[in-house]
């Protein structure tokens, strides 16, 4: 029986507060960019928080995540500590990184997140390398490889696609398909109705789920990772889902309508969550208001302590470059 995540309060209150914390973040990083106490650029995942928190609900501590530029959800899901998060996008010393990667490259070993990747489809290959490692150790491990549409069209998505189904890996393929790569849409990019469809063509399963919601994005992991732990090798889901903000601080959203933006901002997937939590009986307003509470608390606590960190400093730059 598939476990019912809305209804067991443990769950549920977990990944509310997943939902959750991932939003929170990313509109304190949208915050503290725009006041300028952040460089470079930002790739944020709000509206998209439902996939990474169902996905990464399906794995053990030690499975493997590979992510992408649009990664903090996927950190925050798999047990990133936000401070250190915080830390790293604000170039601080105590960063996951010492303040040198940013917000494009955050990794946390521990966890099992072998990091974000500022090259499209970067991590796919990555993720096939840790499940070929993961079989010949015999660890039962299975790596789940975060990507959007837009990574189907890369030649590394082909190649560890390819690598993974010939050798009958342990590793999932997980698309946000959040609608466009940058500006181009994934319905002009790809003639398919299903991006799923394109699993058939490597002989691999496929799948489509709507990314709004745990559930189901739990319910296609769960399946995917439990037959890739049995030694069934890989599959590929597509979850859609749909960003809210920009590909990037820079982007104007001239290739999509306010309308469009307006209609997917009503398929918030927290509010959903909750509203399906209360009818299940998982969570009263109670909990849910406790959740909200706990970690606005939290995340604002994650923000003082990082902004209050030493500043990163370019007087052992090369020390993480070259080996000792």
């Amino acid at each position: 029986m598939n476990t019912q995540i809305v209804a067991d309060r443990e769950l549920a209150a977990s990944s509310l507060a997943t939902m959750w914390k991932i939003r929170r973040f990313e509109e304190a990083v949208e915050d503290l960019y725009g006041r300028g106490l952040m460089h470079g650029t930002m790739h944020l995942s709000i509206g998209q928080e439902a996939v990474p928190t169902g996905a990464c609900l399906a794995l053990n501590k030690d499975d493997y995540i590979t992510s992408t530029h649009r990664g903090h959800g996927h950190c925050i899901a798999k047990g990133a500590d936000m401070e250190r998060m915080m830390a790293e996008l604000l170039a601080k010393e105590t960063g996951y990184c010492r303040g040198r990667g940013g917000s494009m490259h955050i990794a946390d070993t521990a966890t099992g997140n072998l990091g974000a990747n500022g090259i499209v489809a970067g991590g796919v290959p990555i993720a096939t390398g840790a499940a070929l490692s993961a079989k010949m150790r015999g660890t039962k491990q299975v790596a789940v490889s975060f990507h959007g549409d837009g990574a189907m069209g890369e030649g590394a998505w082909h190649e560890g696609v390819v690598l993974a189904a010939m050798w009958q890996l342990p590793v999932v393929f997980l698309c946000e398909n959040n609608l466009y790569g940058m500006s181009m849409s994934s319905e002009k990019a790809f003639n398919l109705e299903q991006l799923s469809d394109r699993a058939k063509g490597y002989g691999i399963p496929g799948v489509t789920v709507d990314g709004n919601d745990v559930q189901a994005v739990y319910d296609a992991t769960k399946e995917a990772v439990d037959r890739a732990r049995a030694g069934g090798g890989p599959t590929f889901i597509e979850a859609k889902t749909y960003r809210w903000r920009g590909h990037s601080k820079s982007d104007k959203n001239l290739y999509r309508t306010r309308d469009e933006i307006d209609e997917w901002r009503g398929k918030d997937p927290i509010p959903l969550f909750e509203a399906q939590a209360l009818a299940a009986g998982g969570l009263t307003q109670a909990d849910i208001d406790a959740v909200r509470d706990n970690v606005r608390t939290e995340l604002r606590s994650a923000v003082q302590r990082a902004n209050a960190a030493p500043d990163a400093t370019a007087d052992d730059l090369l020390s993480a470059v070259y080996a000792r």
